[in-house]
């Protein structure tokens, strides 16, 4: 339901007091004046400095009003009958009790009228007192639509340049999706008088000044992603999955019935590729990629973690359609008890949205301890999958070699990949990515010389691989996902193979 329809039923049902939560104060005057002008209702504004003043046409003088409390009572007097008042900031008065006591009044009176309280807030935080008698309403960021209107209102101007394709258009105002009206002015008008013009290369200044923006919330960072399959070494399985949904948001599937994919779990071994998945699956769909830092959520003050992952739930699906990553979230989201039930209602809040939401968000989460993730983040219904990052393969392990071989800008086929393969039998990716590099230092510090095979080989010998060091908790997870509790994301060796490398390496380490 749009605003405007939401607010217009709220008025003719006589609600008397409504809070407008909105960082947006002009655009949301406007939208309730809009509202007003339809229904041919009255609309006068107070404020702490100016009292008050008529919003919508009027000749009459306006009430005067210089406090809060002399202003809800020249309201309780008015006799225009289905009046609306905005109230602007008036959240800076839940401290004063005979305030509070007299909105309470107010609200109980108006019951037998057609006036109406709106206060604007960018707060959603409401005095316990007055919880049964207000009603509170979100203000939606501006849509495509309306940035679209935005960007019109500033190319307008002369001297102006434009050389938008339709599409660079298009792709420019999504770029600014998320925004409030007033940052996506001001983006644009950026972007304007930069070189004078407006081109398909501002769509990446677009998006640099948004990512800044954003992450100004504290709980969500803005990812630029470039990563694809080709960078990421293994993981057949999940790469195959995603594949099969890479049109998933588009409109052609939304014709064909399917509804748009909820979400993966990746859990598994450190160090085998979660994170760089997550930033895969976003270059991959080409849709934004959004951080959710979940420790950044909890605040101090009552009340103030809960209204961040309110509001960072609420960007993202802004952004929509986006991917939402959840890293490592067992640290995160702890079941400690000691921080007074903050965390658990946090968490609750999360899996709720998780459950309920209509946006076409894709979570990523990503967790290495098991132990710690409560039993109902796992079930059936919050992600279409749950995938287990293992060990890597012998093939798999070839590939991690090839991959970030090239990516130091050499060639892979001058690389015994097959006997590396087998050396690194037991090592994850991350261990795999350091040895190369500890091995380029030996060359570089060898008169620059070209790094070898036998170079990584004396790398992977001097680790100490994570199958090892870690053994007992690393044969923890496998075991769960032995259980079935879990999709591989790849193929895995058999079994013996396995027990016997962990034995070898072993007895090697007792020898030496």
């Amino acid at each position: 339901m749009e605003f405007s329809e939401q607010l217009d039923i709220y008025l003719r049902a006589r609600f008397t007091l409504m809070i407008l939560v909105s960082q947006e104060e002009e655009r949301a005057v406007q939208a309730i004046l809009e509202v007003c002008e339809k229904s041919h209702r009255p609309c006068l504004s107070w404020d702490l400095a100016d009292g008050f003043a008529w919003i919508s046409v009027n000749s009459a003088p306006p009430p005067t009003a210089k406090d809060p409390l002399t202003a809800l009572e020249q309201i309780e007097k008015s006799d225009l009958p289905n009046a609306i008042f905005i109230l602007k900031d008036f959240h800076e008065v839940w401290g004063n009790p005979q305030a509070k006591r007299k909105i309470r009044n107010i609200s109980q009176k108006l019951k037998y009228t057609r006036k109406s309280i709106i206060i604007t807030t960018p707060s959603s935080k409401i005095p316990d007192e007055l919880r049964d008698e207000v009603v509170t309403i979100e203000f939606p960021l501006p849509i495509h639509q309306e940035l679209n209107r935005v960007l019109d209102g500033l190319t307008e101007s002369s001297g102006v340049k434009i050389n938008l394709t339709t599409l660079g258009k298009e792709k420019l105002v999504q770029a600014a999706v998320g925004l409030t009206s007033a940052q996506a002015q001001r983006v644009f008008a950026k972007a304007i008088v930069k070189d004078g013009q407006l081109d398909d290369r501002d769509i990446d200044l677009v998006t640099q000044e948004k990512k800044l923006i954003i992450r100004e919330t504290e709980a969500l960072e803005y990812y630029a992603v470039s990563e694809t399959p080709a960078d990421v070494g293994g993981l057949g399985i999940l790469k195959e999955w995603l594949r099969l949904r890479e049109r998933a948001f588009t409109m052609e599937a939304r014709n064909y019935g399917l509804p748009a994919p909820k979400g993966i779990a990746l859990i598994g071994i450190p160090g085998t590729g979660k994170s760089l998945t997550a930033k895969m699956i976003g270059g991959l769909w080409h849709l934004p990629l959004m951080r959710l830092d979940v420790g950044a959520l909890f605040g101090s003050l009552v009340g103030e973690s809960e209204e961040r992952t309110r509001k960072a739930l609420k960007m993202a699906e802004t952004i929509a359609p986006c991917v939402v990553w959840i890293d490592e979230m067992e640290k995160g989201l702890s079941q400690g008890g000691m921080d007074g039930g903050t965390s658990m209602r946090v968490f609750g809040t999360i899996l709720t949205w998780m459950q309920e939401k209509t946006a076409p968000c894709f979570v990523v989460a990503t967790a290495n301890n098991i132990a710690s993730l409560p039993p109902e983040l796992l079930r059936k219904g919050r992600f279409d999958e749950i995938f287990f990052l293992d060990l890597p393969t012998f093939e798999e392990r070839m590939e991690i070699f090839s991959v970030h071989i090239q990516k130091r800008n050499r060639f892979p086929n001058t690389y015994d990949l097959e006997s590396l393969a087998v050396q690194a039998e037991g090592y994850v990716g991350s261990e795999i990515e350091q040895a190369i590099i500890d091995a380029m230092y030996m060359g570089f510090n060898d008169n620059q010389r070209e790094f070898t095979t036998a170079d990584i080989m004396v790398s992977l010998q001097r680790q100490v691989p994570l199958s090892i060091s870690q053994r007992e908790t690393i044969t923890m997870l496998r075991n769960w996902l032995r259980e079935g509790r879990a999709q591989s994301a790849s193929f895995k060796e058999t079994e013996d193979a396995e027990n016997q490398f962990v034995q070898i390496q072993l007895d090697i380490r007792k020898s030496e």
